[in-house]
């Protein structure tokens, strides 16, 4: 089978019309869509990256405010933090002076003595107690018994009678200076002098301070605070002290002897440390907040300078889709005119086929119609010469039973001289009513003969192909197969193969030029004498409707246009090409689908395979 144009039917023009409904690309409703789905996508990304653009310009003055921020806090906390260093520097540095001074004026005279005297009293006892788990913080602390111990330790010591002078003596020097107490240890770490009596006898073996004085010979100090303080002058509250622990080097050498706890007043500076480290917060703050406003003013002029840039830009995209709208409008214009022409031609081609085949299917219908009106006008003149021959048969017989109508006797005198040169010349086969009967008969099947054929023509050129019905397709490809053989060679041969099919919903007379133009095609492929076999059948919930034939086969460079309009093997002016793409779009408006198997060489042949859905 060779690809051939639509060759005859009633909906070829309409076809070709639904392939240019398909085929058209409605342009400016496209480009408006499209053009209004990308405006409003780059709107979208723009506005998305301003506001991005604005949220990281915000973000990153936030971060500059928060390390501007963290610089000012840490400059006032390093700020503070040197202060108190200074402070507790330059006073652990005057302690150590006034120990100095403290040992030379009494340390050889009266403290040595006192000292010496006190390390004489045994401490191990009470060391031996052992500490206990603290329940609330689980350290291990000292029972009341071991405290008691050395509380009475310290009892001992400030039972000898030395000690009040040596007490006078203390309160008498450090009375109006900022220390307000005074410790003494031996190398023991008990506490063998406190201008607190009641810490008297203290062990501070353990403590750090006392063992960097003691073992380490290095002075060490720390800050506190304290709520209530026994002072030379009485009970003080709400005090900042500096503890300084001060060793005691025997006079020319490097030897510790003893360690000095000495506790100085440093409130007022401290006080003064907090007043200028609270004037350098306010000033940070103050600046934070400077730079705060300004911050936000500039983040206003960011986005005030975005949206100006934003609406420019939109307006330039509104610009742009106008001018492109307009030359697509034009384009447009230009297109639908091409189409119209297009379509015109279509048409005009699509008629000019239509007439073509229509000429032959009359050729043929006429031809198919001249045999049977031959023989019956033959035989209607034999039956009419017939009749003239019984001409005198009848009227002697008219004339007998005119005779025998007229009288009641039995018999009848007749004078047949006058009838005799009348009926001698008729003959016995004159009166033979079988020969007449049988011309007649053959009439009758002669005019059977046309109208199945008016009937088949009928049904396959109905009026009302314009619509839908529900149809036996196995009955309308019988019409299509009488109608197409009167137009294909004699030689070629069509058989059916009809399946079991239900009834569809369909234009049958679509339907009917399609499976006509695929016989035709068949027909054309093959070169003398060859077979049509038409099959039907029901396929996966699909009827499938094979046309094959024994003819040349498809070439295989023509093979991948069969489907393309316009596109044909015929000789210039025999074809338009709209054959099998009419045919193609009309399965697709039933929601089925065509295919074609092809062969070439000896066992060559063409299948063309539609299919369509039960409920098309």
């Amino acid at each position: 089978m060779t690809p051939k144009s639509m060759t005859s039917g009633p909906a070829s023009e309409r076809a070709a019309a639904l392939i240019g409904n398909a085929g058209r690309f409605r342009l400016l409703p496209f480009f408006a869509a499209t053009s209004l789905v990308i405006f409003l996508l780059v709107a979208g990304a723009l506005w998305y990256f301003e506001k991005e653009q604005d949220v990281f310009f915000k973000d990153v003055q936030q971060e500059q405010n928060a390390f501007f921020k963290q610089v000012q806090d840490d400059f006032s906390t390093r700020q503070d933090s040197a202060a108190r260093r200074d402070l507790l520097s330059i006073h652990e540095a005057g302690n150590v002076n006034l120990t100095r001074l403290f040992a030379n004026a009494l340390w050889q005279q009266d403290f040595a003595p006192f000292v010496a005297k006190a390390a004489q009293i045994p401490v191990e006892g009470c060391r031996a107690i052992a500490d206990v788990k603290d329940e609330k913080d689980g350290k291990l602390k000292a029972p009341a018994e071991k405290k008691a111990c050395f509380a009475e330790i310290g009892k001992k010591i400030a039972a000898f009678p030395e000690f009040s002078a040596l007490n006078a003596k203390v309160f008498d020097m450090m009375k109006k200076s900022t220390v307000f107490k005074i410790k003494v240890f031996d190398l023991r770490g008990i506490t063998v002098y406190s201008s607190e009596a009641a810490q008297m006898g203290e062990d501070k073996s353990m403590n750090a301070g006392w063992k960097g004085a003691a073992v380490d010979g290095k002075p060490t100090s720390e800050l506190t605070f304290r709520d209530k303080f026994s002072a030379f002058e009485g009970v003080v509250e709400k005090r900042d002290l500096i503890s300084s622990y001060l060793p005691v080097l025997a006079p020319g050498s490097e030897k510790v002897v003893g360690v000095f706890e000495v506790y100085s007043d440093v409130t007022p500076f401290l006080n003064q440390i907090k007043a200028t480290s609270a004037d350098i917060r306010k000033a940070a703050t103050d600046n934070q907040e400077k730079v705060e406003a300004a911050a936000a003013v500039n983040q206003e002029k960011v986005e005030a300078s975005g949206t100006r840039t934003l609406a420019i830009v939109m307006l330039l995209l509104l610009l742009l889709f106008g001018a492109l709208f307009a030359i697509v409008w034009r384009a447009a214009a230009i297109i639908a005119r091409q189409e119209k022409d297009r379509d015109q031609a279509q048409q005009q081609l699509a008629q000019s086929e239509k007439m073509a085949s229509l000429g032959q299917m009359v050729a043929g219908v006429a031809h198919q119609l001249n045999t049977p009106l031959a023989f019956s006008s033959a035989n209607i003149e034999m039956a009419m010469q017939a009749l003239d021959r019984y001409a005198v048969p009848l009227q002697v017989a008219g004339a007998f039973s005119r005779l025998v109508k007229g009288s009641a006797a039995d018999k009848v005198m007749v004078n047949i001289a006058d009838a005799r040169s009348r009926v001698a010349g008729i003959e016995d086969a004159d009166l033979d009513i079988k020969a007449p009967q049988a011309m007649l008969q053959d009439t009758l099947q002669g005019v059977e003969q046309m109208r199945e054929l008016v009937e088949n023509l009928r049904d396959f050129t109905r009026l009302d192909r314009s619509k839908t019905s529900r149809v036996d397709l196995n009955k309308s490809l019988h019409n299509v197969i009488y109608i197409a053989k009167s137009v294909i060679p004699t030689t070629i041969e069509v058989d059916e193969a009809f399946g079991t099919l239900p009834a569809i919903e369909c234009n049958v007379s679509q339907l009917n030029q399609v499976f006509l133009n695929l016989i035709n095609n068949a027909a054309h492929a093959i070169a003398e004498a060859g077979t049509i076999t038409v099959r039907s059948l029901l396929e996966a919930g699909r009827i499938r409707v094979d046309v094959s034939d024994t003819g040349s086969g498809i070439p295989d460079e023509h093979l991948p246009h069969i489907w393309d309009t316009y596109y044909t093997t015929k000789p210039a002016g025999e074809g338009t090409g709209l054959g099998l793409s009419i045919a193609r779009t009309i399965i697709t408006e039933h929601g089925g689908e065509i295919s074609v198997r092809t062969r070439t060489g000896e066992d060559s042949g063409t299948t063309f395979s539609v299919y369509l859905p039960v409920a098309a």
